[in-house]
């Protein structure tokens, strides 16, 4: 489920959409669902068919007596708009479903399809296809024309990617100068920072500084004002002892 999710924007590029079934309730569905969506934060983006009785899995055989009579194998239909069944798939229980493969089988079979070809044993998208013999001159006339009209577009289609290329390039070294400005940028500000972190404290040192400095010009006048003070009174009682030896004589 949370793989087919994950998936289907890939699938509906290819206009293709997905449908589940299962012979459990709608009720159980949901539940599962909401605990897939309470677990992971994923919202299963397709709907899924409550098989309760069974009847359209085994019109598809999807119940292999052989293994269960209630449970059902892991199948998987790949259906055209013609309501045609392409491809049938088929996993053991125990086994899961390999996306990317059935992803490719979709293309393979579009790409045949919309071409009158064939694809080739391991074959990926925008790799060549088989295509059948022509059958007279006519239609090898065509082909020859059609297959230069390819080759053209072809050269094209390379030089546009070629300068996509070059575009992309462009804006990734856009997206690197920009982060390496950023980096800078943050790095000055760091620096900025710690020199108006270094400021702030020879503030407080000098405001200290001088705190210390006034104290200690205060206790110094205190200290000066208490050696006059004292210079004075020795020197008043000594004028004043003399004063007193005078008059006696």
């Amino acid at each position: 489920m949370i793989a087919f999710t994950n998936a289907h924007p890939y699938f509906k590029k290819y206009n293709t959409d997905l449908l589940g079934l299962s012979i459990d309730s709608n009720s159980s569905h949901l539940a599962w669902v909401y605990d897939i969506y309470c677990r992971t934060g994923i919202r299963v983006s397709f709907p899924i068919i409550a098989d309760r009785n069974g009847e359209i899995a085994r019109k598809y055989g999807m119940i292999s007596n052989n293994i269960s009579n209630t449970e059902t194998v892991r199948n998987v239909f790949i259906i055209d708009p013609n309501g045609i069944i392409r491809v049938i798939l088929v996993y053991p229980m125990n086994v899961g479903r390999f996306i990317p493969e059935i992803l490719r089988i979709v293309q393979a079979l579009q790409t045949a399809d919309n071409n009158n070809a064939s694809t080739a044993a391991n074959w990926l998208p925008y790799q060549p296809v088989i295509i059948p013999m022509p059958k007279n001159f006519t239609e090898l006339e065509k082909r020859k024309n059609a297959y230069q009209t390819r080759l053209y577009e072809a050269v094209m289609d390379t030089l546009n990617i070629s300068e996509i290329k070059i575009l992309e390039d462009s804006v990734e070294n856009i997206k690197y100068n920009i982060k390496l400005q950023l980096i800078v940028i943050a790095n000055q500000q760091k620096n900025v920072d710690r020199a108006r972190e270094k400021l702030d404290n020879a503030m407080k040192e000098r405001k200290t500084y001088e705190k210390l400095k006034e104290k200690a010009f205060e206790e110094f006048k205190e200290q000066i004002n208490a050696e006059e003070q004292k210079e004075i009174n020795e020197l008043v009682s000594f004028k004043f002892r003399t004063g007193s030896d005078e008059s006696e004589d």
